[in-house]
């Protein structure tokens, strides 16, 4: 059971993700080509569960087992996929400020998911305030279920999504990954 809790935007949200970056940034400038600001955090205006997500991104899958040595080498406690192909996801180190930690190829439906959310939220300040009433309404509804949260959110996150421009296809495998749940 996980509290769902979403607050209006911080200002110190692209801070924190700075900051992060900077700390993860020297382990992994060998091998990755960013570290990217995802998730509702990343969007100026737009209400969030107080978590900064950040992907870092690499070349190919083959970069993958490298980047995961050097997080692990950080501290960062290795999950697996969780059920996503192309996203492998890191639990934090007690060191605050609280953030989820991804690593992807470029190019897979890990990345592309939530670059293209991101950009089209923030590029779209209308259906930015949209998404965030959405998600006041739904954090009140499914309080003690973020499962319930997350597949609730799939139908407005899927119309953003197919705005962007994404394919059938990866429409499909996010739907897929967001419902199974």
């Amino acid at each position: 059971m996980c509290n769902v809790v979403v607050v209006d935007y911080d200002d110190t949200w692209p801070r924190q993700f700075e900051a992060l970056a900077a700390r993860i940034w020297p382990a992994v400038q060998d091998v990755a080509v960013s570290i990217e600001h995802i998730g509702s955090t990343s969007v100026p205006g737009l209400a969030a569960k107080p978590i900064i997500d950040m992907s870092i991104v690499v070349s190919s899958s083959a970069d993958i087992p490298n980047v995961i040595g050097k997080l692990v080498a950080l501290g960062y406690g290795h999950r697996g996929n969780l059920g996503i192909e192309g996203r492998e996801v890191f639990q934090q180190p007690p060191d605050p400020p609280r953030h989820h930690l991804y690593a992807c190829p470029a190019g897979t439906v890990g990345l592309i998911n939530p670059l293209a959310l991101r950009d089209y939220l923030r590029a779209n300040a209308d259906t930015t305030r949209r998404y965030a009433t959405l998600k006041k309404r739904l954090a009140r509804e499914y309080a003690d279920d973020i499962d319930g949260y997350t597949v609730a959110k799939t139908d407005f996150i899927l119309s953003i999504l197919r705005l962007a421009g994404l394919t059938e296809e990866q429409l499909e495998a996010i739907e897929h990954m967001n419902r199974q749940r």
